[in-house]
C-alpha cells in the first residue's frame, strides 16, 4: 500500500508496512500507528488463514487408505459446487481406489454423460470395468478414449493392459509399441511389452503316492502329466499313472481337452484306458463344466467358482457314475474355502442300483512369501469318500477323513506339493496317506 506524499506525514516503508519515522511527533506518529498496523497485519492474518488445497488433504488421505475422511471432503466440497465435473472425477477415483466399484462405475457413467469429450473419464471408467472383469466393455470404453486424444501414450498402453486381459496377446502388443512410439520413456508401455514376453504354456509334473493300512500291505502310486495351454481358449492334458497292489500292477492313460470362452467359462471331455488287472477301472470318461464370476473386491467375498461334472468307470461286472459339484468361494488375501459334493451311482452284477453320497470341505490359505518364493497350505476334512478309481474302496467308503498339504513355489517355473491325510473306514478300518509331487514349467 502507498500512502500519500505529505511533508506533515513522514513515513517509512520497512518490511512491507508503511511505519512513522522516529521524531516528526509523537501526535501525528500515534494517529498513523492506529490505522497503519492494523493494514499490516491483515495479510499476515490472510496468510495464516489461507485453507490446504482440499485435493492435497484427499491425496493425504487416499495413501493412508482412509477413505471415509477422503469422501467426507470430497462430498462437503460437491455440496459447495455440485456442478464442479474435476470434483465428481475425484470422487469416482477414490471409491474406485476403495474398491467400490459399483459406486465408482455409477459415478463414472454420469459423468461421461454430462462432459463426454475427456477421454480421462472414459479412462477412469475402462479401468473400472477391467478390475471388474468386464474387459469386453473396458476395451469399448478405451477406444472412445483413444478416439478423443489418440496422441496420448497413456492411453495408448491402458488399451494395451485391457487387450492382454482380453486374451489378445498380438492387439495387445501392437498398441504397447504405438504407446512407445509416442512416448519412448514410458515405462507402462515397456512393463506392458515385458508382460507379454512368452510365459510358459506347458507344465510337467512327477508324483508318488503312498497308502497305509491298519489291515492290509501297503499300496504304492507314481504318476507323470503333461497340461498344455495352447492359447487363451484350449488347454489339453495327457497323463499316466501305475499302481502297486501287494504284488499286482496296473497302469491307465488318461486325456482331456478344455475349451474357453470368457463369458461361458470352460468345458473339459475326457476318457482314460490301460492295463487294469483287477485292480482299476477297464476304462473311464468324463465332463466337467467350470465358471466362474467376479463379486467384490470389498467385501469378504471376491469370487465364485463352480463345477459341475460326471464321471463313468467302468470295472468287470461293475458300473459306476459320480456326480461331482463343487463351489470355490475366494477370499481376500489369497485365502479360499471350497466344498465339494459327490453322488455315486453304482450296479453290481445281480444286484440292484445303490446311490452314495459324500462330500469334502477345503481351506487354503498362504503361509509366507520371500519376494519369488512363496507358501500356500490347505487343510481337508472329508465325510463319506470314497475313490472309484480303485476297486479296493468300492462298496466301503469311508467315514471322516482328515488331512492338509503344502505347496512351495521356489521360482516361478517351479514348485513342490505335498499331502498327507488320514481316513478312518467302517469296520475299524483305517488309512494313512501322503505323497509328494514336483511341476516344472516351460
Amino acid at each position: 500500500m502507498r500512502l500519500p506524499n505529505s511533508k506533515s506525514a513522514s513515513v517509512r516503508e520497512r518490511n512491507g508496512c508503511w511505519w512513522p519515522v522516529a521524531g516528526k511527533g509523537l501526535t501525528l506518529g500515534f494517529l498513523l500507528l492506529t490505522w497503519v498496523v492494523p493494514i499490516c497485519a491483515f495479510p499476515q492474518e490472510q496468510q495464516a488463514s489461507e485453507p490446504v488445497d482440499w485435493s492435497v488433504k484427499v491425496k493425504q488421505y487416499s495413501e493412508a487408505q482412509n477413505w471415509t475422511a477422503a469422501l467426507q471432503i470430497i462430498d462437503r466440497e460437491i455440496a459447495h459446487a455440485p456442478k464442479d465435473i474435476d470434483i465428481r472425477a475425484w470422487r469416482a477415483r477414490v471409491l474406485a481406489w476403495s474398491g467400490k466399484l459399483g459406486e465408482a462405475e455409477h459415478e463414472y457413467l454420469e459423468i461421461v454423460n454430462l462432459v463426454p469429450q475427456d477421454p480421462d473419464n472414459w479412462a477412469g471408467l475402462a479401468s473400472v470395468y477391467l478390475r471388474e472383469g468386464r474387459t469386453d466393455e473396458a476395451v469399448k470404453t478405451l477406444d472412445r478414449a483413444v478416439e478423443l486424444d489418440p496422441k496420448r501414450a497413456d492411453l495408448r498402453a491402458a488399451r494395451g493392459r485391457a487387450l492382454r486381459a482380453q486374451g489378445e496377446q498380438s492387439e495387445a502388443r501392437l498398441e504397447f509399441q504405438k504407446a512407445l512410439e509416442l512416448d519412448p520413456g514410458s515405462s507402462e508401455a515397456r512393463a506392458g511389452l515385458l508382460s507379454l514376453v512368452d510365459k510358459p504354456k506347458q507344465e510337467l509334473r512327477l508324483g508318488e503316492g503312498n497308502d497305509l493300512f491298519n489291515f492290509a500291505n501297503a499300496n504304492h502310486d507314481e504318476s507323470v502329466s503333461l497340461v498344455s495351454h495352447w492359447s487363451p481358449y484350449w488347454t489339453t492334458s495327457a497323463s499316466g499313472s501305475f499302481y502297486q497292489r501287494g504284488q499286482t500292477g496296473a497302469g491307465k492313460f488318461a486325456a482331456s481337452v478344455t475349451g474357453r470362452l470368457r463369458r461361458w467359462g470352460a468345458l473339459t471331455v475326457g476318457g482314460a484306458a490301460g492295463h487294469d488287472n483287477g485292480v482299476i477301472p477297464k476304462s473311464e470318461t468324463f465332463f466337467e463344466y467350470n465358471h466362474g464370476l467376479r463379486v467384490s473386491e470389498e467385501r469378504w467375498v471376491r469370487g465364485l467358482e463352480f463345477t459341475y461334472g460326471q464321471h463313468w468307470f467302468w470295472y468287470e461286472g461293475v458300473g459306476i457314475l459320480a456326480l461331482n459339484e463343487s463351489a470355490i468361494v475366494y477370499l481376500p488375501r489369497d485365502w479360499t474355502w471350497s466344498l465339494a459334493f459327490t453322488e455315486a451311482r453304482s450296479r453290481f452284477s445281480g444286484s440292484g442300483v445303490a446311490w452314495k453320497p459324500s462330500g469334502n470341505a477345503r481351506l487354503g490359505f498362504p503361509v509366507a512369501n520371500w519376494g519369488a518364493q512363496s507358501l500356500f497350505g490347505n487343510v481337508v476334512f472329508a465325510v463319506g469318500s470314497e475313490n472309484f478309481a480303485q476297486v479296493d474302496q468300492i462298496g466301503s467308503f469311508a467315514s471322516r477323513s482328515f488331512g492338509g498339504g503344502l505347496r512351495y513355489l521356489f521360482t516361478a517355473r517351479q514348485d513342490v506339493s505335498a499331502y498327507s491325510f488320514y481316513q478312518k473306514r467302517t469296520h475299524g478300518r483305517t488309512q494313512t496317506s501322503f505323497g509328494l509331487s514336483y511341476g516344472i514349467h516351460f
